[in-house]
């Protein structure tokens, strides 16, 4: 029988229990699990984000969590790129991305090799996007001690 490889991408930049559901729940449906760390450079030029926390140490921060086997480096947009690296069978996101044109088009381009996609709930209360608004706010009143205990 053909080993499942699976394969969760993500820039895990302020790493957090939504990243760990979907790398825990992507386990519980592969052989092996490869995460992939998108570059601080991916990051810049995808999303516009400055990450938190650089490449080398996301890379080790997802490393180390249990569920994973693998850790790939993702350096270009392609998740086909990635595919041609790794070699998964199962490509594992969010479900928030479920009926979407991004969601379509992965379907699209993972069909062509025999990659099925596979959704997992996406965790709602907590988000890096959350956290990094909540880190603007800190920064910003850092001057301001009452705003610091206000956020708090």
């Amino acid at each position: 029988m053909r080993q499942r490889i699976g394969y969760a991408a993500g820039a895990f930049d302020l790493f957090h229990v939504g990243h760990l559901n979907i790398l825990r729940h992507a386990k519980e449906h592969c052989d092996i699990l490869v995460a992939g760390v998108v570059s601080d450079e991916m990051l810049r030029q995808v999303k516009g984000i400055e990450p938190v926390v650089p490449t080398a140490e996301r890379a080790e921060i997802v490393r180390g969590i249990r569920f994973v086997d693998r850790v790939h480096i993702e350096t270009t947009p392609s998740k086909l790129d990635a595919w041609h690296d790794v070699g998964f069978t199962h490509f594992f996101k969010g479900d928030d991305w479920r009926g979407t044109e991004k969601g379509a088009a992965l379907e699209r381009d993972f069909a062509h090799v025999g990659v099925e996609v596979v959704y997992f709930p996406y965790t709602a209360h907590t988000s890096s996007s959350t956290l990094r608004r909540a880190l603007d706010l800190i920064t910003a009143g850092a001057g301001d001690p009452g705003a610091r205990t206000a956020i708090v």
